[in-house]
């Protein structure tokens, strides 16, 4: 073996690895020294975790409607007269384990969430790449449609094109597609904000040298942005997919709330709601709370981390 050969493998051997580097980094130290954002971090694990792994982990299926018995419908928590177990949280009137229901709807609700942020993101960052490294009529055309999607709100925006899309739909994929419908009401108006956030600070680099020298070179214009100018966005990115994410799991559920989401034979955490809410003051008032709270606890989690992530990464704050 060579002297270069043994130097280049004593150099990769000391590297730290990437778990060392986020032990060092100056995010997991502002990290680790905020109470709220790792109470934030480990309730939004255990939330979806639980979500996931519920298939393992609830005595029963909510989405099979034959493993239902109406005969154990509106059965109050364990510890009230009349619990039963093992329906720890009680059951609602289709003889649904609640917990087993919200832990389902849970995971609809995440699912939707984080697609409906993907696609935004996907979609927001490219136009905003074209329109801030091109400008001109590019930049007039995406922006002006961009600013007549803002001028209307974005639930209503999200309302319409679910009603629209379901009535478009064959009955027999609507429910089947349900959950993409949902994902593209809320996509719809969300990627205006990725767009916008990208186009400023691709108007930003294109003029810096490092831009100038990759044309100079001849690098392809895919190539410069996607390998240079995008990564210089992911900090302004990361903050509002994070924020977005909550956002986008509390439209699906208002949306399910009203009746335009999911399908009462696939509920999420909206449609868990909707359907409590009739039986509130019957006496079955736990068939709205506890999904009610579960939605508040995810949401809430994602926010304080997303405040969170804002502040870590903000240069002026550190």
């Amino acid at each position: 073996m060579t002297i270069v050969d043994q130097t280049t493998k004593n150099i990769v051997r000391s590297a730290p690895s990437r778990l060392a580097r986020l032990r060092d980094s100056d995010l997991w130290w502002s990290f680790t020294r905020h109470p709220s954002a790792v109470a934030a971090a480990t309730l939004l694990l255990l939330l979806i975790g639980s979500a996931f792994f519920a298939p393992f982990i609830t005595v029963q299926n909510p989405y099979d409607l034959a493993s239902l018995d109406l005969l154990n419908a509106e059965i109050p928590p364990i510890w009230m007269e009349g619990g039963q177990w093992p329906f720890l949280l009680g059951t609602d009137t289709q003889g649904r384990d609640l917990l087993s229901a919200i832990l389902y709807g849970s995971r609809a609700s995440i699912v939707i969430g984080a697609a409906s942020v993907a696609v935004s993101l996907i979609v927001g960052s490219s136009l905003g790449l074209v329109a801030g490294y091109y400008g001109k009529w590019a930049d007039g055309l995406l922006m002006r449609a961009g600013d007549v999607l803002l001028s209307m709100p974005t639930m209503l925006i999200a309302i319409l094109v679910s009603a629209l899309a379901r009535q478009a739909l064959p009955p027999s994929l609507r429910e089947v597609g349900a959950s993409g419908v949902i994902v593209l009401a809320i996509s719809l108006s969300a990627w205006v904000q990725y767009a916008r956030t990208v186009r400023a600070l691709t108007m930003v680099e294109r003029n810096k040298e490092y831009v100038q020298a990759a044309r100079l070179i001849r690098v392809p214009t895919w190539r410069i942005l996607v390998k240079h100018i995008l990564p210089n966005t992911t900090t302004p990115l990361l903050v509002t997919a994070t924020l977005n994410f909550g956002l986008g799991i509390l439209i699906e559920a208002t949306l399910s709330f009203l009746g335009v989401g999911m399908p009462p034979e696939q509920p999420s955490l909206g449609t868990l709601i909707r359907i409590g809410n009739q039986y509130l003051f019957s006496g079955q008032w736990w068939i709205v709370l506890f999904p009610g709270l579960q939605l508040c606890l995810l949401v809430v989690s994602i926010n304080v981390l997303g405040d969170w992530l804002r502040d870590a990464l903000n240069p002026k704050l550190r």
